[in-house]
This record gives C-alpha cells, sequence and structure tokens, in this order.
C-alpha cells in the first residue's frame, strides 16, 4: 500500500451515531477510492491485537474497551499521497484542535471518541491494512 493506499477505521462512536454514511461520503468527495471495506464488530482479543504496539501505555485497557464497544468500518483507501491526504483530512486526534472540514472537526465527540482512526504512516497503512483483509478482498 506504500504512498498510494491507507487505513482507515470509522470507530464505534460514529458508527453508533449514525455519520458513516456522511464520512464514507466525505472520503469519496475528498479523491478517495475505497479498495476494501468491511463491516464488523472488534471482539476484545481483535481489538488487543490490532492496539498491541500501544500495550504499554496507560489508555491502552480503555482504548481496547471502547473499540470492542460497537461495530467499526475498516478500509483500505487509495488517493495520491494517500496516508498524509487522509491525515489532512481526519484533523487533529483532539476534536477541539481540528481545523473546520476536518472529519473530526465534524463527528467527533472527544480526544477518545474521535469518529475515525487514521494510519500514521505508510508503513503502518500497510500493517493495519493486512490485518483486517486478505488480498481476495481488495478491489
Amino acid at each position: 500500500m506504500a504512498g498510494n493506499r491507507t487505513f482507515t477505521m470509522i470507530k464505534p462512536d460514529a458508527v453508533k451515531a449514525g455519520h458513516t454514511g456522511a464520512i464514507l461520503d466525505k472520503i469519496i468527495k475528498s479523491g478517495f477510492k475505497i479498495i476494501a471495506m468491511k463491516y464488523l464488530w472488534l471482539s476484545k482479543e481483535q481489538a488487543m491485537a490490532f492496539y498491541e504496539v500501544h500495550k504499554e501505555r496507560p489508555f491502552y485497557g480503555e482504548l481496547v474497551d471502547f473499540m470492542s464497544s460497537g461495530p467499526i468500518v475498516a478500509a483500505i483507501l487509495e488517493k495520491e499521497n494517500a496516508f498524509e491526504a487522509f491525515r489532512k483530512l481526519i484533523g487533529a486526534t483532539n476534536p477541539a484542535n481540528a481545523e473546520d472540514g476536518t472529519i473530526r472537526k465534524m463527528f467527533a465527540k472527544s480526544v477518545g471518541e474521535n469518529a475515525v482512526h487514521g494510519s500514521d504512516s505508510d508503513e503502518n497503512a500497510q500493517i493495519e491494512g493486512n490485518f483486517f483483509f486478505s488480498r481476495f478482498e481488495r478491489f
């Protein structure tokens, strides 16, 4: 996925609030192509495995509980310079600091319930995409 692909999840807070369609619409209208997408509910074990990189951090338990609290939408996105473009589209982790028009400014409730996950590097986008999708699930 390096360079032109990135990974995202619409988190349980945004799914529960009914923002899935509006967020996907904003992603598509921003020029991203959806390469793979699925709607699922992570088990606690799956959330622990996905966020294992954070297991030593104080917020790990809360993050795992939150991410396994309801359905999510996972997707691989494609666009030139996808990682950078998507990070700009989603905005700052804290929605209070996010620029107007970004996904988090529009749909996030707080730092913890911030509507979407966006990979933080090309390398992690590939790792995260591979966690959710086989090569047969990408179009």
